[in-house]
């Protein structure tokens, strides 16, 4: 059996223990690390599982691919994690036995300026996850409609001013002045926002920006049903989740088998769900990982076993 890599600097992963502790790991076992990102996650997986074990690991971007394990029981997709079904259906490796998400955008993505992903830094307003494919957030600024983007800022950032922000943006680029860089975007919404509460109110404006650019919702839904599909009966779904948006869908998928929340019920009035939750209560870092890891404090680990 190869030996499992040394951790490289990219991403310092969050409820680490506690999250793939959620897996309850067979050691001939077959997982799935949707959100592959460093390795963090995956590394810890690999030193639980046997020779005839299984992990796959999904990521879009060419940097993880980069850094990719090698190690004979570990297979990287280059894809987003909404086609986990196919991917695994071509591997001829489901059903399988635990998936486990990060939901959190990588550090690596926030520290590497020119990707546009983080306010601390003037580069091109991309945010593009895939660089191969999509469009930039500057392209969206470009062409939305100002009732689209005061939607998607209102709906993804829960920006209360998010029609005088589209207003703003769709007034500058009619007087020759599109926004295309971070900077550029800041400088013009900058009135909007009070000193005290700055930072905040310009990160959920990143937020919703990047959401929209990777249709993260949508690919959530979309894994979150292939995941019911996918996993045995007994299987483990173990979820990390960073804002009310997407711990909304997970929590709901949890409890009800959709991202709606909608419950289903027998004739006799019981509901029909297609998994137990294993822990009814959220689990959060402690105060020695957010001291460590200030971006682990809004993370919510959710775990759930397939009927």
């Amino acid at each position: 059996m190869a030996p499992v890599e040394e951790p490289q600097t990219y991403h310092v992963p969050v409820l680490l223990t506690p999250s793939v502790d959620g897996l309850n790991i067979r050691p001939d076992g077959t997982y799935v690390d949707v959100t592959y990102g460093g390795g963090g996650h995956s590394r810890l997986i690999l030193s639980r599982l046997g020779a005839e074990g299984r992990l796959f690991g999904f990521d879009q971007d060419e940097d993880a691919e980069a850094g990719s394990l090698r190690d004979a029981r570990f297979t990287f997709v280059r894809s987003n994690f909404r086609y986990l079904h196919n991917f695994l259906r071509y591997y001829q490796a489901e059903p399988v036995d635990g998936i486990l998400a990060d939901l959190g955008v990588s550090s690596h993505h926030f520290d590497e300026g020119e990707r546009g992903f983080s306010f601390r830094f003037d580069a091109p307003l991309d945010m593009r996850m895939n660089k191969r494919a999509g469009v930039t957030a500057a392209e969206l600024l470009l062409t939305l409609s100002q009732e689209r983007l005061a939607d998607l800022f209102y709906l993804y950032g829960e920006l209360k001013n998010s029609r005088k922000l589209a207003s703003l943006i769709v007034k500058a680029r009619a007087a020759g002045t599109p926004v295309s860089t971070t900077g550029e975007l800041l400088e013009l919404i900058r009135p909007l926002f009070g000193r005290e509460r700055e930072k905040k109110e310009q990160a959920k404006v990143f937020q919703a920006l990047r959401i929209e650019v990777n249709q993260e919702m949508d690919a959530l839904r979309q894994m979150l049903e292939a995941a019911g599909r996918v996993l045995k009966s007994g299987g483990r779904l173990v979820v990390i989740t960073y804002h009310s948006l997407e711990d909304r869908m997970v929590k709901n998928f949890l409890k009800t088998g959709n991202v709606q929340g909608q419950e289903a019920k027998d004739f006799y009035g019981n509901r029909q769900t297609p998994f137990r939750l294993v822990n009814s209560k959220v689990i959060t870092p402690d105060e020695a990982e957010v001291q460590a890891n200030p971006r682990s404090r809004s993370a919510k680990l959710r775990i759930a076993e397939k009927r």
